[in-house]
């Protein structure tokens, strides 16, 4: 093997797992908020890969790969072209000046795609995921692997004929990242979380795990699994989750999954 271990890491690299992983031969910092994975670090995300594909594959959603470019109309009919709504856009323009942009998200890529196959209500539901490099122009990314500019995600979309039938397999979706995170070890420690929808809908659910390096502060419910996000800590959201403040824990957690609704 052509790395070896490291007695110093890069001035700029504050982030303590990301000091750790250079150290150690499993990752080289490019700049921030970008990596390379070494064969040690690519051994390992190759096998979360894969424990994320068994399960995807198991709910019977299907892999893709879609390209990183996007195409600007696609983006302005549903308004997330607006760097007001999206802050986070790496654009680009080809040599005769069309705009395109870094994938930072997949929803406009794959419609257009189903709309070509999907003929009938029998062809429903459908589960698509891809595992790809997305990018994002994060203002600061100074949490090495924990907040990236350009780093690997796994997404998945779910299309169905009714509300029931999509809400059928919305649990099955939520269900199977619990079994991912359990099969990683961090299950324990992950939780639930209530959390603002963004720019889809009203509230999201976040699987948090709890670490003192998280970005993120959630109150759990540790009896129950279940917590809510500071940004929507409310009395409203605790009713209607059922929790009450004396049995709620304040604690600093990094998201590491989000799954939420989006109606037709």
């Amino acid at each position: 093997m052509f790395t070896k271990t490291r007695k110093t890491v890069p001035a700029d690299e504050t982030a303590l797992n990301a000091q750790l992983l250079i150290k150690a031969g499993y990752i080289h910092k490019e700049m921030a908020g970008v990596y390379t994975y070494l064969p040690l670090g690519l051994t390992v995300l190759n096998n979360i890969a894969n424990i994320i594909r068994q399960e995807m594959n198991a709910i019977g959603a299907q892999e893709v790969l879609m390209p990183a470019l996007q195409i600007k109309e696609r983006y302005m009919l549903t308004g997330r072209w607006d760097d007001k709504v999206v802050d986070d856009w790496f654009k680009t323009k080809l040599v005769n000046g069309t705009e395109l942009g870094l994938g930072f998200s997949h929803e406009e890529n794959l419609s257009p795609i189903l709309k070509d196959y999907i003929s009938s209500y029998k062809d429903l539901p459908v589960g698509i995921y891809q595992i790809q490099t997305k990018f994002r122009n994060e203002l600061r990314s100074k949490s090495g692997l924990m907040r990236g500019r350009e780093f690997l995600m796994k997404d998945l979309y779910s299309y169905a004929i009714s509300e029931q039938q999509h809400h059928e397999f919305y649990d099955k979706a939520k269900a199977a990242y619990i079994k991912i995170f359990d099969r990683l070890g961090i299950g324990d420690q992950t939780f639930i979380v209530t959390a603002s929808g963004g720019t889809f809908s009203k509230y999201s659910h976040e699987f948090q795990t709890i670490t003192k390096a998280g970005e993120d502060t959630i109150y759990i419910d540790r009896a129950k699994g279940l917590g809510i996000n500071k940004e929507v800590f409310n009395d409203e959201v605790m009713a209607d989750l059922g929790l009450k403040h004396a049995d709620l824990e304040k604690v600093p957690a990094i998201e590491v999954g989000n799954i939420f609704s989006l109606g037709t």
